[in-house]
C-alpha cells in the first residue's frame, strides 16, 4: 500500500469537483467559508476552474473534470485533494484518468464521501493508494469546523490514529445560515451488532465507501476488487459501507451483489453507517436487509455506525490496517498507515 506524505501545516489543499461543483450564492459562500476556516488552521488552498460549476449534475464534461483533477495531482505543492461534495456521475470521469501516470507520481491524499467515494475507492483498489472516505469541504463552511470534520486533518497528519464513536448524532442545523454550528447533535448514539454481541473486536485492511455509487462499479475495470483482496488476504479485510437514498430492498440487493461477486472474501468484519434518505419497504426493514445480505457471512457486522452521510462521521482511511473494538454500543477504531 502506498501512503501519502503526512499532512503538515503550510501544505496546500487543492479543490476540484470530480462530480458536481458548488454553484450559486449559497454554495459558493459556504465554500468560501470553508476555505477561510481551512486557511485559519494553517493550510494554503487553491481551486480549479470548475469547482463552482454545475450543469446537468456535473461540474464540467468528463475530460475536463479528469484534467482538473490531474492538474492538482501533478502539482508538487498540493498535498491533499478535497472536492466540495459529491454528486451523481463521478464514474463518467474514470475512463479519462491516466491511472498509469498516477501510479508513477508521488502519491497524495484524496478525501471525501458520497459520490467522491466512487473515486477514493477506485484509487485504492486499482492503484494501491491510501485514500480517505471522510469529510467533504462544504461540511467545513459554517461558523467553525466541527470536531468530526477536523478529524480528516488528524488522520492525514499521523501514521497511527484513534477515533472513538460519538455519544450523539443528528443532522444539519441550517443549509444557508453560516453563522451557526453545522450540526445539532441531540440523539443518543449507539452502534449495534447484528449478532447481538456486546463485545466484538476484529482487525484487517480497511476499504469501503458509499454503496449507492460503489455498486455501479461492479463488473467494470475500475473495481478490480479480486486482485486487491488476494494481495491483502493475509491481513484480512474490513468493509466500511454506508448509503444515501437507498431503501431497505436496495441495500439488500447491493449486499447480495457484493456477496455474489466475492467482494466479502477474506472479510474479518463489516461496519455499516447510519443510512441517509432511508425508508423501509412495507415490512422489509434495514435489519432484514442486513440479516439477509450479510448474516450468512459468519463475520462480525456492526451497524448504525458514525460513517457516511449522517453526521458526525468517522474518517476511514482506505488501505490502512484497522483495529476495531466494539462494546456496549460504543466503538474505538485504530488505523495504521505504517508501511
Amino acid at each position: 500500500m502506498k501512503y501519502p506524505q503526512l499532512l503538515k501545516k503550510g501544505d496546500t489543499i487543492g479543490i476540484c469537483a470530480p462530480s458536481t461543483g458548488a454553484p450559486g450564492e449559497v454554495l459558493s459562500t459556504r465554500l468560501d467559508n470553508a476555505i477561510s476556516n481551512i486557511k485559519a488552521l494553517g493550510y494554503n488552498v487553491i481551486e480549479t476552474a470548475s469547482a463552482r460549476s454545475a450543469i446537468k449534475c456535473v461540474s464540467a464534461d468528463s475530460a475536463t473534470r479528469a484534467s482538473e483533477f490531474m492538474s492538482l495531482y501533478e502539482n508538487p505543492d498540493v498535498a491533499v485533494i478535497m472536492p466540495p461534495w459529491g454528486g451523481e456521475f463521478l464514474m463518467d470521469m474514470l475512463p479519462f484518468l491516466d491511472f498509469e501516470r498516477i501510479a508513477y507520481l508521488p502519491v497524495k491524499w484524496v478525501c471525501g464521501y458520497s459520490d467522491v467515494s466512487t473515486f477514493t475507492f477506485t484509487l485504492t483498489i486499482k492503484s494501491d493508494i491510501a485514500t480517505v472516505h471522510g469529510s467533504n469541504l462544504l461540511n467545513m463552511g459554517y461558523a467553525r469546523i466541527h470536531e468530526a470534520d477536523l478529524r480528516a486533518f488528524y488522520v492525514m497528519s499521523n501514521l497511527e490514529t484513534e477515533q472513538k464513536s460519538w455519544d450523539k448524532w443528528s443532522g444539519y442545523t441550517s443549509w444557508d445560515d453560516f453563522t451557526q454550528e453545522i450540526y445539532r447533535l441531540n440523539n443518543p448514539s449507539s452502534w449495534k451488532s447484528l449478532q447481538d454481541n456486546t463485545n466484538v473486536s476484529f482487525r484487517g485492511r480497511m476499504i469501503g465507501g458509499c454503496m449507492d455509487t460503489l455498486c455501479k462499479l461492479l463488473g467494470t475495470r475500475f473495481a478490480s476488487v479480486d486482485a486487491f483482496l488476494l494481495k491483502y488476504k493475509n491481513d484480512g479485510i474490513i468493509w466500511t459501507l454506508e448509503s444515501c437514498e437507498m431503501a431497505a430492498p436496495d441495500i439488500y440487493r447491493t449486499f447480495w451483489q457484493m456477496r455474489e461477486v466475492g467482494w466479502f472474501k477474506y472479510c474479518k468484519g463489516i461496519i455499516i453507517g447510519r443510512p441517509d434518505g432511508y425508508n423501509d419497504k412495507r415490512d422489509f426493514t434495514l435489519l432484514d436487509a442486513l440479516n439477509q445480505g450479510l448474516g450468512s457471512l459468519d463475520v462480525p457486522v456492526i451497524y448504525d455506525a458514525d460513517i457516511g452521510h449522517v453526521p458526525p462521521l468517522m474518517q476511514v482511511i482506505n488501505g490502512s490496517i484497522g483495529n476495531v473494538e466494539f462494546a456496549d454500543g460504543k466503538a474505538t477504531v485504530w488505523q495504521s498507515c505504517i508501511k
